[in-house]
């Protein structure tokens, strides 16, 4: 006897199950790059903080900074 092929729609559900699964695994392996952008982002604006700082510690130094408010 010939084995009956499986019904169309589960066929059609386990291929939208499995197309699912991969999105699942990109949203994931996205967020986790998102994060480490974020991280990296946040260090270079303390470096830039800290570079502003060191500028306006050096032009009040040498008098080029405007008197404070």
């Amino acid at each position: 006897m010939v084995d009956q092929p499986d019904n169309l729609v589960l066929v059609l559900l386990r291929r939208i199950d499995g197309k699912v699964d991969r999105l699942i695994d990109d949203v994931n392996d996205v967020k986790a790059r998102m994060s480490a952008v974020e991280e990296n982002l946040a260090g270079v604006h303390r470096r830039i903080d800290r570079i502003e700082l060191r500028v306006e510690r050096i032009e009040r130094r040498l008098d080029l900074a405007d008197a404070p408010h």
